[in-house]
C-alpha cells in the first residue's frame, strides 16, 4: 500500500490554505477523514474523503496536479484580503471561481499600490515563493514628487535605515519626468509593508504613484489592463514551478470557472 501523504500537505496543495493554516485547522479537530476526526501528522491515501465544515475533497491522485496561476492587474483602491472591517473592495472579488480549491495571493500590495499580483491554487508554491529566504525580485515603477540626487541614488543601493531595519534597492534607474513629477524604476528582494514608499520618504521625495511591474520571472503583461486577470497556460505554470524548485506535476484535471470581473479577461498566449 502507498505510504500516502501528510494530510496538511495534501490540503495545502489542494488550495485550502497555507501549510501553517492547515496545521492549525487539523489541530482544532475540525477536519475529518472518512468520517473520523483527523490527527496531526496523519497520512491520507487515494480514495479517502476529507471534510471540514461544508468543504470536502476526495483524494483521487497523490501525484500533485498542475496548479492554476493567475496574473491580476490590481488597481488602486483594492485590498489584498478576504475580510476587511472597513468593507473596502477586495481583489478576491475580481477573481474567477474555481471548483474544489481557492485562490491564494503570493505576496501583497497595499491599498494605494497598483500593478502585478500573482495568485495560485497551490499552497506549497505560495509558501515557497513568498518566504523571505526565496528573495524574489520585485520591480516597481515609482513616480515621486521631487527628484533624487546622484548621491541619494547611490545611497539607496547601499543602505537606507528604516524603523524596522536597513533596506536597499538592488537596482534603481532614473526614468525622467516633467514638472514636479519624476519616475524611477527600482528592484528589491523584500516585501516589507510599504517598503518602497518608506525608502523614498527616508530619502526625501514622496511617492505619488507606485506600480509593481514584475514579480520574479513573471512580468505584468502590457495588454493586461487594470482590473483584468489572465491565467497562465500549463507550460507557463511548469516554468514557474521549476523556477520555484518544485517537482514537475501531473496533467491538470480541470479548468478555472467563470470570471467575476469588471472587464473580460484576455486569453493567455
Amino acid at each position: 500500500m502507498s505510504e500516502g501523504v501528510r494530510l496538511q500537505k495534501f490540503l495545502a496543495d489542494s488550495g485550502w490554505g497555507s501549510r501553517r493554516d492547515m496545521d492549525a485547522l487539523v489541530a482544532s479537530g475540525e477536519v475529518r477523514v472518512n468520517g473520523t476526526v483527523a490527527e496531526p501528522g496523519q497520512r491520507v491515501h487515494a480514495g479517502d474523503m476529507i471534510q471540514s465544515g461544508n468543504r470536502r475533497v476526495r483524494v483521487e491522485d497523490l501525484e500533485p496536479e498542475t496548479p492554476h496561476i493567475l496574473l491580476y492587474h490590481k488597481p488602486e483602491g483594492e485590498i489584498v484580503s478576504r475580510d476587511d472591517p472597513e468593507g473596502r473592495p477586495s481583489v478576491f472579488q475580481q477573481l474567477p471561481r474555481i471548483k474544489g480549491a481557492r485562490w491564494i495571493a503570493i505576496g501583497r500590495l497595499d491599498f494605494n499600490t497598483s500593478g502585478l499580483l500573482v495568485f495560485t491554487t497551490s499552497g506549497e508554491l505560495a509558501n515557497r515563493v513568498a518566504h523571505p529566504s526565496f528573495e524574489v525580485e520585485r520591480e516597481y515603477a515609482v513616480r515621486v514628487l521631487g527628484e533624487l540626487s546622484h548621491e541619494q541614488m547611490e545611497q539607496s543601493t547601499r543602505e537606507i535605515m528604516l524603523e524596522d531595519g536597513p533596506a536597499w534597492f538592488q537596482r534603481i534607474e532614473d526614468r525622467g519626468g516633467e514638472g514636479a513629477n519624476h519616475w524611477y524604476q527600482v528592484v528589491l528582494r523584500e516585501g516589507r509593508n510599504r517598503e518602497v514608499r518608506r525608502m523614498f520618504e527616508a530619502l526625501g521625495p514622496t511617492v505619488s504613484r507606485l506600480i509593481r511591474v514584475r514579480f520574479g520571472i513573471l512580468a505584468l503583461p502590457p495588454r493586461l489592463r487594470r482590473g483584468q486577470v489572465i491565467e497562465l497556460q500549463p507550460p507557463e505554470v511548469v516554468r514557474v514551478l521549476e523556477w520555484a524548485g518544485l517537482r514537475r506535476p501531473a496533467a491538470p484535471r480541470g479548468e478555472a470557472g467563470t470570471r467575476k470581473s469588471r472587464r473580460p479577461a484576455p486569453r493567455a498566449r
